[in-house]
């Protein structure tokens, strides 16, 4: 179920759950999350909620719409991806003329992927539908920074912020937390190493793995983690400033390995 899915989000989850009660949904949502975070699973339960006619606000997973839903062949959701790069205005333009045909059910549900690599032109596009959706139809922008969002189109939506810890945790945070503790227990450069030598194999792999060091480090930050007390607050606030720096160099297109090497050696240089 939804909630226990998404273990760290239920109080925005009781939050949404009053909405569909209270049939005052918005046309429009902004779902944002690192890229730990599974926002297209979370997208779908939402539409899984308002769908469900025998566990409204939940979602049973065994009606029609939640199976189709599940399986990927629900008639009235349009998902849209970047090509890689960014969303295009044509995949915006192509949108808009699905959205005129008549939905199958009581309304169509729009999913939009990386919804921050939008260019302006197809945000400028989106900005039209935003404006005036065709009857019952409700669009989820899923975004890792809405601030690359045209303010425009954030004024339209209601931007939830997702933590997105899952009950089951994903390879990549298991990673991160056996990356984070073998520093922290001062393990050699090549134990450390040969962790991320055999997971990250992509620049999203690195990326990821970086999203959920982060996590893990602010939690110590704050306290929230049993690790607090064998770090000074001093080094992890260094820790994140040099995962940020590593992931410009990421994106910067240095090469992974190096510039996971260096984040390394440098936290090591750090801890000691």
């Amino acid at each position: 179920m939804w909630q226990d899915n998404f273990v760290s989000d239920k109080k925005l989850i009781d939050r949404i759950q009053r909405t569909i009660f209270c049939k005052n949904l918005s046309h429009a949502y902004i779902l944002e999350g690192d890229r730990c975070t599974d926002k297209l699973d979370f997208a779908k339960e939402f539409i899984k909620a308002i769908e469900c006619k025998n566990a409204l606000g939940v979602g049973c997973d065994s009606c029609i719409s939640c199976r189709k839903l599940n399986h990927g062949n629900f008639e009235d959701l349009h998902i849209i991806s970047s090509d890689g790069k960014s969303v295009k205005d044509s995949m915006i333009s192509d949108l808009q003329e699905e959205l005129k045909k008549k939905p199958f059910g009581d309304r169509h549900f729009v999913i939009i992927e990386d919804s921050d690599t939008m260019t302006q032109r197809a945000q400028n596009r989106l900005l039209k539908t935003l404006e005036e959706p065709p009857m019952g139809t409700i669009i989820f922008l899923l975004s890792e920074n809405s601030e690359n969002l045209l303010a425009t189109v954030r004024s339209r939506c209601i931007i939830y912020r997702l933590i997105g810890e899952k009950a089951e945790v994903d390879g990549m945070i298991k990673l991160a937390e056996a990356l984070v503790n073998g520093i922290l227990e001062r393990k050699n450069f090549f134990y450390t190493w040969e962790i991320l030598d055999k997971a990250v194999k992509s620049k999203e792999d690195a990326l990821e793995l970086l999203d959920g060091m982060e996590r893990i480090y602010h939690k110590i930050l704050v306290e929230k983690d049993s690790r607090a007390g064998f770090l000074r607050r001093e080094a992890v606030g260094e820790y994140i400033s040099l995962i940020e720096e590593c992931r410009r160099d990421v994106l910067a297109n240095v090469r992974v390995s190096y510039a996971l090497k260096n984040l390394i050696i440098k936290i090591g240089g750090i801890i000691r």
